[in-house]
């Protein structure tokens, strides 16, 4: 099954005849990266934006994967927050920055002779709070996972299929997610929860985040992963090492991690 949906894929690719891949090194852009690669050679390239709401592990890992696939990789930096409609976290926060990086993208996919923007969006998407699809469909960027149909497990067993190193990669959002809606963005905030984020990973964590409430810090894990933290030398451990990057408090959300949490209550 999973070797007919990579035919499909390609197939679909092949047909828009040149692209630009937004290219996060996640697992979904990563694999549009490598079909892109091998059907179209040169005229695919992967376009990678670095902005304060990005992590720069993960930058950095979009840079390898690009190299490991051969696909040509432009690196676009953005030091500040420019855009005034982010800075205080509003609910539309993910059209306004997919507005503002697809624009980017489609300028510089331009100029290497690029109409055709491609990005990771998959069938499971459709059903959470995206306010950034609609975005990406006023930019007329596509979506070939989408249209195709995959899902994300089909992306994953495609990947696997194909030894791409995301195949099981977690899921990681921008930095931004991390924070209440109308919270003010800074970038010593947004830096804060990457240190943070890089410290769980470096003790053995894969999927977490670090919420933001102004003193407090506080720690999603995956449910089978709580109970490390029921031993008082490792949540001091925990604790101190957190407060380090500029936290007051550090607090374990008991109900453990959760996709689009940032998004409860919210009207959708």
């Amino acid at each position: 099954m999973a070797s007919l949906k990579l035919q499909k894929l390609k197939e679909y690719i092949r047909n828009i005849g040149n692209v630009a891949v937004a290219f996060s090194g996640g697992v979904d852009s990563t694999l549009l990266a490598k079909v892109a690669s091998d059907v179209l050679g040169d005229k695919a390239i992967a376009i990678t934006i670095s902005a304060p709401m990005h992590s720069k592990t993960e930058i950095e890992e979009a840079k390898e994967y690009a190299k490991k696939i051969g696909i040509k990789h432009e690196v676009i930096i953005i030091d500040d927050i420019e855009d005034e409609s982010l800075k205080f976290n509003p609910e539309n926060r993910c059209y306004i920055c997919k507005m503002n990086v697809f624009t980017t993208i489609k300028e510089v996919a331009q100029k290497h002779g690029i109409n055709n923007v491609l990005d990771g969006t998959n069938l499971d998407d459709l059903g959470d709070y995206r306010p950034g699809l609609k975005a990406i469909e006023e930019l007329n960027v596509i979506s070939p996972l989408k249209e195709v149909g995959l899902t994300k497990k089909d992306i994953r067993e495609i990947s696997k299929e194909l030894e791409l190193p995301t195949w099981d990669k977690p899921a990681f959002a921008c930095l931004i997610t991390r924070l209440p809606y109308g919270e003010e963005l800074t970038n010593e905030k947004l830096r804060m929860i990457e240190r943070a984020e890089n410290y769980l990973h470096s003790i053995g964590f894969r999927q977490y985040r670090v919420r933001y409430h102004g003193e407090v810090a506080r720690i999603e894990v995956l449910p089978e992963d709580m109970k490390k933290f029921f031993n008082v030398e490792f949540m001091a451990k925990v604790s101190e090492k957190i407060r380090e990057f500029g936290f007051k408090y550090v607090a374990l959300d008991l109900e453990g991690y959760r996709m689009g949490k940032m998004n409860d209550g919210i009207n959708q």
